[in-house]
């Protein structure tokens, strides 16, 4: 066996359906008597709840949170977190709200306790990102770790079918990456094997019954392995493509990690075969790039960036900023090869299956 460096990230998770109901304890372990309640806008139901089983331990709730963390929106709920007098931030929601709790405990080193209700992942990684002048960047730091995860598979029931699905895909990125990442080691990539089984197995299910348990946990316990496993990888190719996709463009996040995975996976698919002998078994698919393909057609997923919101005609202003300061990937890519992928992924072609100017696009099942 190679020498290998496993690092585990800190952290208590508290993983079940109604372990939201532990939640005022959990505060308490935390030693916390003035959390700071985040969401977006959408989910302020959901932040009224949690402030009123914490009760008196609530400071307040900042329901600003949203896509890719603004500057703005971080200060803001920084200050918001200082003029309370917060000494915890519970951050309930997906990426965005998480996000935000982490860009509050960069500067203040506040304790989050996340409470994620889909499948990101963000809340097991000390990974931040912020965007400012329409540039995402994003650093690692312990102290944006979350402290305390629940997962309640019952706060997932709600999350509307295609965005599970994409939420998923999103998930599923972190362990492919980490699969082949420049920090390799046989627990992690153990790890990221069964969270991309586990998600690969729920998502069918949750799109044929989305208010079954069942399907939602098996999707959460993914979701938690495939950010675990991010927290302690590089990120690679596939991540830079979408945080400049999104933080440039606006991109909705989860589909755009969707709609570019596979074509990542195909770029990468001969530079890392054991990556994906792990990603074909995991899925049982004889082509780790075309299943997960055949995967995103079968659940109505998004096929092309066309179909997000991207314009052909900004294809090589992205190539140049991913090209500005690329990240590590096991195959170097030059210019003209980001320009091909991104120009694939426009057109939701099916990867590595018909010859190069023979291409048609994929229509969906």
């Amino acid at each position: 066996m190679d020498a290998f460096v496993f690092e585990t990230l800190p952290g208590r998770v508290v993983f079940g359906p109604n372990t939201l109901d532990q939640l005022p304890q959990e505060i308490e372990k935390l030693g916390a008597k003035r959390a700071l309640v985040l969401s977006t806008p959408q989910r302020q139901g959901l932040a009224q709840d949690i402030a009123n089983r914490l009760g008196d331990r609530c400071a307040g709730i900042f329901a600003g949170a949203v896509m890719h963390v603004p500057v703005e929106v971080a200060h803001a709920a920084r200050e918001e977190a200082e003029r309370l007098g917060a000494d915890c931030v519970v951050a309930a929601g997906g990426g965005s709200t998480i996000g935000l709790g982490k860009a509050i405990a960069l500067h203040s080193s506040l304790p989050i306790l996340a409470i994620p209700t889909t499948y990101a992942g963000s809340e097991m990684t000390p990974i931040y990102g912020l965007t400012e002048n329409g540039l995402k960047k994003t650093g690692r730091d312990q102290r944006v770790l979350p402290k305390t995860v629940i997962y309640d598979p019952n706060l997932t029931l709600d999350l509307p079918p295609g965005i599970s699905v994409t939420s998923g895909f999103n998930a599923i990125a972190h362990a492919v990456e980490a699969l082949y990442s420049n920090q390799p080691n046989p627990i992690t990539a153990m790890m990221a094997e069964d969270g991309i089984r586990a998600l690969a197995s729920g998502m069918p299910r949750v799109a044929r019954n989305p208010r079954g348990l069942e399907g939602r946990s098996e999707c959460l316990y993914g979701a938690w392995l495939c950010g675990s496993v991010l927290g302690t990888s590089g990120m690679a190719l596939h991540h830079k493509l979408c945080h400049v996709l999104g933080g440039s463009w606006n991109l909705p996040h989860a589909e755009t990690h969707t709609v570019v995975l596979p074509h990542v996976v195909a770029f990468n698919y001969a530079a890392a075969p054991r990556a994906m002998k792990r990603i074909e078994r995991a899925m049982g698919t004889t082509n780790a790039a075309s299943g997960i393909f055949d995967l995103m057609t079968q659940l109505n997923a998004p096929l092309s960036l066309r179909e997000i919101g991207m314009n052909h005609d900004d294809l090589d202003r992205a190539a140049s900023l991913v090209m500005e300061q690329p990240y590590y990937n096991p195959r170097p890519a030059t210019r003209e090869d980001i320009v091909r992928l991104l120009d694939d992924a426009f057109l939701g072609w099916r990867p590595a299956m018909q010859p190069p100017g023979d291409r048609k696009p994929q229509a969906k099942a």
